[in-house]
Protein backbone atom coordinates (compact mmCIF):
# COMPACT_ATOMS: atom_id res chain seq x y z
CA UNK A 1 0.00 0.00 0.00
CA UNK A 2 1.61 3.39 -1.09
CA UNK A 3 1.32 6.72 1.22
CA UNK A 4 -1.27 9.19 0.64
CA UNK A 5 -1.59 12.44 1.95
CA UNK A 6 1.17 14.13 3.12
CA UNK A 7 3.26 11.33 3.26
CA UNK A 8 2.40 10.53 -1.35
CA UNK A 9 6.12 10.21 -2.69
CA UNK A 10 7.74 10.37 0.79
CA UNK A 11 9.92 7.33 -0.22
CA UNK A 12 9.57 4.20 2.46
CA UNK A 13 13.02 3.50 3.90
CA UNK A 14 14.52 0.45 3.38
CA UNK A 15 15.12 -2.50 6.13
CA UNK A 16 18.96 -3.00 6.73
CA UNK A 17 19.81 -5.90 8.15
CA UNK A 18 22.95 -6.31 10.59
CA UNK A 19 25.30 -9.74 10.33
CA UNK A 20 23.66 -11.84 13.15
CA UNK A 21 20.14 -11.19 11.34
CA UNK A 22 21.74 -12.78 8.10
CA UNK A 23 23.30 -15.52 9.62
CA UNK A 24 19.72 -16.11 11.61
CA UNK A 25 18.01 -16.25 8.34
CA UNK A 26 20.44 -17.96 6.34
CA UNK A 27 22.15 -20.24 7.99
CA UNK A 28 25.28 -19.42 6.95
CA UNK A 29 28.44 -18.36 8.96
CA UNK A 30 29.79 -15.00 9.95
CA UNK A 31 33.17 -16.36 8.84
CA UNK A 32 31.47 -16.99 5.81
CA UNK A 33 29.57 -13.80 5.37
CA UNK A 34 32.79 -11.88 6.18
CA UNK A 35 34.60 -13.44 3.34
CA UNK A 36 32.49 -12.78 1.45
CA UNK A 37 32.04 -9.20 1.21
CA UNK A 38 35.80 -8.84 1.50
CA UNK A 39 36.12 -10.88 -1.98
CA UNK A 40 33.24 -8.73 -3.17
CA UNK A 41 30.46 -11.27 -3.87
CA UNK A 42 28.41 -9.35 -1.74
CA UNK A 43 28.59 -5.77 -0.96
CA UNK A 44 27.46 -3.94 2.58
CA UNK A 45 25.11 -0.67 1.71
CA UNK A 46 26.93 0.75 4.85
CA UNK A 47 28.20 0.51 8.71
CA UNK A 48 27.29 2.00 11.73
CA UNK A 49 30.13 4.01 13.87
CA UNK A 50 30.99 1.11 15.57
CA UNK A 51 31.86 -0.85 12.17
CA UNK A 52 29.04 -2.77 12.37
CA UNK A 53 28.34 -3.82 8.63
CA UNK A 54 24.89 -3.56 7.53
CA UNK A 55 23.09 -4.95 4.21
CA UNK A 56 20.03 -4.57 2.39
CA UNK A 57 17.58 -7.09 1.36
CA UNK A 58 19.34 -7.87 -1.72
CA UNK A 59 21.88 -9.60 -0.11
CA UNK A 60 19.83 -12.63 0.37
CA UNK A 61 19.16 -13.03 -3.60
CA UNK A 62 23.06 -12.84 -3.55
CA UNK A 63 23.95 -15.45 -1.14
CA UNK A 64 21.05 -17.62 -2.77
CA UNK A 65 22.93 -17.13 -6.21
CA UNK A 66 26.10 -17.69 -5.01
CA UNK A 67 25.06 -20.70 -3.39
CA UNK A 68 23.91 -21.95 -6.83
CA UNK A 69 26.84 -21.43 -8.14
CA UNK A 70 28.89 -23.36 -5.36
CA UNK A 71 26.54 -26.12 -6.23
CA UNK A 72 27.48 -26.28 -10.06
CA UNK A 73 31.31 -26.80 -8.48
CA UNK A 74 32.43 -22.81 -9.33
CA UNK A 75 35.16 -21.31 -7.37
CA UNK A 76 34.91 -18.19 -5.06
CA UNK A 77 36.84 -16.73 -7.90
CA UNK A 78 35.00 -17.55 -10.79
CA UNK A 79 31.64 -16.91 -8.89
CA UNK A 80 33.12 -13.74 -8.27
CA UNK A 81 33.50 -13.24 -12.03
CA UNK A 82 30.54 -14.00 -12.70
CA UNK A 83 28.63 -11.86 -10.53
CA UNK A 84 30.90 -8.80 -11.76
CA UNK A 85 29.37 -9.74 -15.39
CA UNK A 86 25.86 -9.49 -13.90
CA UNK A 87 26.55 -6.31 -12.38
CA UNK A 88 28.06 -4.46 -15.12
CA UNK A 89 25.01 -5.91 -17.24
CA UNK A 90 22.18 -4.41 -15.00
CA UNK A 91 24.39 -1.00 -14.46
CA UNK A 92 24.40 -1.05 -18.02
CA UNK A 93 20.47 -2.12 -18.34
CA UNK A 94 20.18 0.91 -15.69
CA UNK A 95 22.11 3.46 -17.40
CA UNK A 96 19.99 2.67 -20.44
CA UNK A 97 16.72 3.73 -18.98
CA UNK A 98 18.00 6.43 -16.80
CA UNK A 99 19.13 8.26 -20.29
CA UNK A 100 16.11 7.03 -21.91
CA UNK A 101 17.48 4.83 -24.13
CA UNK A 102 15.46 2.08 -25.73
CA UNK A 103 17.29 -1.67 -26.47
CA UNK A 104 16.73 -3.33 -29.59
CA UNK A 105 16.93 -2.87 -33.27
CA UNK A 106 16.08 0.74 -34.70
CA UNK A 107 14.17 0.93 -37.59
CA UNK A 108 15.04 2.94 -40.67
CA UNK A 109 12.68 4.19 -42.83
Amino acid sequence: MRPTGALAGVPIPRKLFRTGEIIEHTGISRQTLHTYTLLGLITEERSTLAGHRLYDESVFGQLTKIQELKRQNKTLREIRDILDVERQLEDQTANGRHHGKKGGIRRVS
